[in-house]
């Protein structure tokens, strides 16, 4: 339901596209060997989500249990994701956190991920 929800929300789905971005992207708790879940985008389009089965990530994107309920609850903004990533308690195991700060068609789709994720 993610990807699907991501699909409806064009402030994702147009400025990656623009930009031809295609990931497969993980969500876990940061304990874990593995993420919990995963997305695969295609030219910003959602094209499957669920489970992690062993996909090669882009990003893998961690935070603990309460943390991901806290932003699901109440999307955080950009000064909100800095604190938690600059605080440790948003973590990326893969993907590089401060090159996606610098490409606007990045980090605006990136902030708006997390209130799809409270739709779901």
């Amino acid at each position: 339901s993610f990807a699907q929800e991501w699909n409806g929300e064009s402030d994702l789905t147009g400025p990656l596209g623009e930009i031809g971005f295609n990931s497969v992207i993980g969500y876990g708790f940061p304990d874990d060997d593995q993420p919990r879940g995963v997305l695969v985008v295609a030219n910003g389009q959602a094209v499957s989500g669920g489970a992690y089965n062993g996909e090669e990530l882009n990003w893998d994107i961690r935070a603990s249990e309460d943390q991901w309920k806290k932003w699901i609850a109440k999307p955080p903004g950009m000064m909100g994701l800095g604190v938690a990533f600059t605080s440790g308690k948003m973590k990326f195991k893969v993907g590089d956190y401060g090159a996606m700060l610098k490409e606007p068609k990045m980090a605006k789709p990136f902030i708006k991920s997390f209130s799809v994720m409270g739709k779901v």
